[in-house]
Formats: C-alpha cells, structure tokens, sequence
C-alpha cells in the first residue's frame, strides 16, 4: 500500500519522532544515503513559484541518487488543461513519486486519490506539512525537550500556521496564536487541533493581541502578512496587521533566549524586522536549511530502500 503525505494528521506521533530521527542521521551522513532513491524519478508538480520547496527538493532527491522533474504551471494546467485525474494516472506510469505545491488544496487532495505513486504536499492554501516538520525539527534542534514549550505564532491564520498547529498539538507543544479578528485559524483547523491536544496536553489558546500571546515564550513564529495571490490585499494587510509585528520590544516579552523563526520569504520591516531577523534568537536559516533533511528523511521513508 503506498502511503502519502498530505497533512501532518497523516503521521501517528510516533511516526513524527521516527522522521525527526531519520532527520538526525540524513543531515550528519549525507553519503550513507546517496543511493536511497537510486534509479527512481520524482515529479515535482508546481502551480506556485518557489524559491525553498523547489530547490530543497530538487537538490534533495539528487542528493538521494534520484532524479527529479519539475512541472510548473505552463506545464501542467492543474483542472483546465487535463483533469488532474488524468495528469495523476499518466504521472503513476512515468515516476515514483509526485512532490505537488498547489493553490488549492483540493488538487494535492484529488492527485492523491487517483495516483498509484505517493504523494507530497508542498503546500496548498490549507496546509504546509514540509515547513512544519522542518520547523519543530529545528526547535528540538535547539530546545531538546519540546513537550510543555509555549510556541507563539503572531501573524496571518494561513496554511503554515494550520500545519504548526497539527504538530504542535501532537507533540504536545502549547501554542499561542495572535492575530486581528478575523484573521485567526479557521473553525475546523482549531477544532482538529483542540481535540488532538486533548489527548496530549497541549494548549491551544487565540489571541487578539500580540503582547498576550508571546509572553514567556520559548518559540516566536511569524509569516508574511500577504500570501500569495492575495496581493490585491496588500495595503489592506498591512493596515490590519501593523500591531502583530515582530521587533526588539515584543521579543522582550517572550524568554530571553527565545527562537525567532519565518518560514521565508520575509517582507523586513513589515511583519518582521531587519534588526530581529539578524538577531542572535533568530534560527530562520537554521529552519530553512532543515527544508533540505527533514523533506530527504519524508522520501526516504515514503520512497526509499528499506534500511
């Protein structure tokens, strides 16, 4: 039976601590695992630019003995050109494993449903499974013990901060977020997250406010205010959000030797500034590097020789 990697709510916990140990070992072994996907291609399925998921990938796979090819939009009209029912069956033929980065979440969905090969989101405007394992990866990195640490996510209710939201609450990380009405993670992401964190310890708690929700935190996250293909809200955004910037004084609020992270690219100046993102709490290379191992660990465990 293939297995496919949509949502962190597809990992048991104990399968989130096997990745982040696969993790460990691919990132200080790099060579022990270059023929981990030796002979196999993946398709990577881009609807959406990308600077990190693409180059991570790509770079990934060939640092696994795999071959990757990349299909942007012009390639492959998800729905309009060909059904994506269509696309996911002759892809199952060609390649081993499809790698997809989409606007809407219901094409990873769909491309899952009729392929025969895994697959992995890349992101979709509900979800970020890749970021979010490669971000808690970081703090445990950092932090060891993660169980019980206050992580507070101060920004937009977007498709990153839903993903933090399911590993968090399987890990049993208590979790702040802060964003203007309107603009907090929506009902059913919250409700998934509540009732998994009943069952681990973690709290989850929405704030209004940004001072409120990083006080005493170990972990400050944020993202940009405007996500792609919402730029006509730009200026709308920036009005709204202006209070649930991350500087010098709200970092005060949170532990002195806090993480700052940004899952990139980061506006400087607008939802994060120049002066905290080059700060000594800032880990948001470290995170983006984790890209690279924490996604080469997901294909090897999805795709690779059995070790």
């Amino acid at each position: 039976m293939k297995k496919d990697f949509i949502s962190i709510t597809d990992l048991t916990i104990s399968e989130i601590s096997s990745v982040f140990s696969q993790t460990v070992d691919v990132k200080k072994n790099k060579k022990k695992y270059a023929k981990s996907l030796l002979g196999k291609t993946i398709a990577l399925i881009f609807q959406k630019p990308s600077l990190r998921t693409r180059v991570s990938f790509e770079v990934g796979v060939k640092q696994l003995g795999g071959s990757a090819v990349y299909l942007g939009r012009e390639d492959v009209n998800l729905g309009v050109r060909e059904s994506i029912s269509d696309v996911a069956k002759t892809l199952s033929r060609y390649v081993d494993g499809i790698v997809a980065r989409t606007f809407d979440h219901k094409y990873v969905l769909d491309l899952a449903r009729y392929a025969t090969v895994p697959v992995i989101n890349g992101l979709s405007d509900l979800l970020h499974p890749c970021q979010a394992l490669a971000d808690i990866f970081t703090i445990q990195e950092k932090i060891k013990q993660i169980k019980g640490t206050v992580f507070a996510y101060v920004g937009d209710g977007n498709n990153v901060c839903n993903s933090l939201l399911h590993i968090c609450a399987k890990l049993g990380i208590n979790v702040n977020v802060a964003s203007p009405m309107g603009y907090s993670p929506q009902d059913d992401i919250l409700a998934q997250s509540r009732k998994i964190a009943g069952e681990t310890g973690a709290k989850i708690n929405i704030f209004f406010d940004a001072s409120s929700a990083v006080k005493d935190a170990d972990v400050i996250y944020t993202d940009v205010w405007t996500s792609m293909g919402q730029e006509q809200e730009r200026e709308k955004r920036i009005e709204i959000f202006k209070d649930f910037q991350i500087n010098k004084n709200l970092v005060s609020l949170a532990k002195k030797d806090c993480l700052v992270m940004h899952c990139l690219p980061a506006h400087r100046g607008e939802e994060i500034t120049e002066e905290v993102i080059e700060s000594k709490n800032s880990v948001i290379f470290d995170q983006a590097e984790n890209r690279l191992h924490a996604q080469k660990a997901i294909m090897i465990k999805l795709l690779g020789e059995k070790r």
